[in-house]
């Protein structure tokens, strides 16, 4: 049985992940948390997942790279001071890094840069993105994954074409942009939207998570996937073969 070791374990995502790792085929080899080694962990596992914070992300990088450990990393809000963090480990280690382990999101952004490849720039692009009221970062690690797939099919990157703030008189809206509108509030897990808007019809690509256990049996695919790959930067799609 792959083990399968956990960063932020105590977390809601780390204790999702404890409760589906029987009946994956997996094992848990142990978990580390704010003010724990992460050496230990790494070293005991086959392959590590990542859903902690983004100051540890370091510190964690650190410790798989030491113990030759694939991990998957599940944190959202990082920089691209992190990014470039994980670059730079995949030279050593199999790394998977993405906003989302939701299998259904994942088809969900190949679908949305097919969409945008295939429709003219007139079509105005917007995502929105509604979760709980304690979530700390906006816009969702899901919805830049999504903005990113539809640059991606545009032809053109996130930082060149994305808007993420409208208040007052902002003028027309420019055409090619990628609009993103967040929201928060009660219980709500993750509702994603992608509305593609053209002259006199719209069409809406949605997905929405009724329940944590869909990201933590993701991010369970995701790490057997990447317990058996090479070195390398890989991302969720690669573990649907898209």
């Amino acid at each position: 049985m792959t083990a399968i070791g956990i960063y932020g374990s105590m977390g809601r995502m780390g204790q999702a992940i404890v409760q589906e790792l029987s009946g994956l085929g997996a094992r848990y080899a142990g978990g580390a948390d704010a003010k724990d080694d992460p050496a230990p962990v790494a070293q005991a596992a086959d392959v590590l997942v990542d859903f902690s914070a983004p100051a540890a992300l370091a510190a964690h990088l650190t410790a798989a790279r030491a113990a030759k450990t694939p991990i998957v990393i599940g944190t959202t809000g990082l920089s691209s001071a992190h990014h470039a963090m994980i670059d730079d480990a995949a030279a050593d280690i199999a790394v998977l890094q993405t906003g989302n382990t939701s299998l259904g999101v994942t088809l969900l952004a190949q679908l949305v840069r097919e969409a945008a490849a295939r429709l003219d720039a007139d079509w105005d692009i917007e995502i929105v993105e509604m979760h709980h009221r304690h979530k700390v970062d906006a816009p969702s690690g899901t919805a830049l994954l999504l903005g990113a797939a539809a640059a991606d099919g545009r032809g053109t990157t996130l930082a060149d074409s994305s808007v993420y703030d409208r208040a007052g008189v902002t003028g027309a809206r420019s055409e090619g942009t990628i609009g993103f509108a967040s929201l928060r509030g009660g219980s709500v897990i993750g509702d994603h939207s992608v509305v593609l808007a053209g002259e006199g019809e719209r069409i809406e690509l949605v997905h929405r998570a009724d329940s944590r256990a869909i990201f933590a049996r993701g991010a369970v695919r995701a790490a057997l996937w990447l317990a058996k790959q090479p070195a390398g930067r890989y991302a969720m799609a690669e573990v649907l073969g898209l």
